[in-house]
């Protein structure tokens, strides 16, 4: 097996998308791992596929989290791994953003993260070459027009793996970010969605528009970002930490 054999993963939002990717990747690697997400129809058969454990949590809930981070736990032991990718997003004019909008997407992209981090870090800060990754956006690199909520969420998922990263530096704990681009998700399917609903544009167009704001004019795929969240993971990672790592095609270049 791999690096990471016999090592437990923990994703969040690992139904589909960059959660999955990396859900395979790490198994490949000989991790055991565990899937939170709110749909269990969605997580069983990544679950099913690599013999992972599949845990229905909402992770707006802290004490949902509680649970379901408890029965992982039991499942596949200690954590060694844990990649808190679950997100959402919403885009609208800043003055028609309904406040409940940036309710809920602060809850789930940054409170969760807290929570998130809270939860593990007892597991994290025993034992060697132990991982926490966050998956943010470039969006959390620069501003957006028409999607202030998301765009400051994500600002504070990267300062919030900064300072863990700062604080915990001198422990066998990593602490860094990926930020991807616009990637072939659920999420950019939705975005495409409502885009085509307030333009003239095909859902496909739309997807192309979006395609079309990364700097080399494709989208990003899941894989991609998952590589990048397995290789740090990996042992001779460890003193990659605090920092952001940028999947964008040169967006943020």
């Amino acid at each position: 097996m791999g690096f990471a054999n016999g090592r437990h993963a923990l994703i969040t939002g690992g139904g589909t998308g960059i959660g999955a990717a990396a859900a395979r990747m790490l198994a490949a690697e000989g991790a055991r791992v565990s899937l939170l997400g709110r749909r269990l129809e969605a997580l069983q058969p990544i679950a099913d596929e690599i013999s992972g454990t599949a845990i229905a949590c909402d992770v707006t809930d802290r004490a949902a989290m509680e649970r379901a981070f408890a029965e992982a736990r039991e499942a596949n032991g200690p954590f060694d791994y844990v990649v808190l990718n679950a997100g959402i997003g919403d885009s609208a004019p800043f003055l028609r953003t309904a406040r409940e909008t940036f309710d809920r997407i602060i809850a789930t992209n940054l409170t969760a993260l807290f929570d998130g981090a809270q939860l593990v870090l007892p597991d994290l800060l025993q034992g060697e070459g132990k991982r926490l990754i966050v998956v943010a956006s470039v969006a959390g690199l620069k501003g957006g027009a028409y999607a202030a909520p998301y765009v400051a969420s994500k600002h504070g998922a990267v300062g919030l793996t900064k300072s863990l990263a700062l604080e915990f530096a001198k422990t066998n704990l990593t602490v860094n970010a990926v930020c991807p681009a616009f990637v072939d998700t659920p999420m950019v399917d939705e975005s495409a969605e409502r885009i085509a609903k307030v333009s003239r544009r095909s859902v496909d167009e739309s997807r192309d528009a979006l395609a079309k704001l990364n700097a080399n004019g494709r989208l990003v795929t899941a894989e991609e970002v998952a590589a990048s969240i397995v290789n740090l993971c990996h042992p001779l990672s460890g003193s990659i930490n605090g920092a952001c790592v940028t999947i964008d095609g040169g967006t943020s270049a």
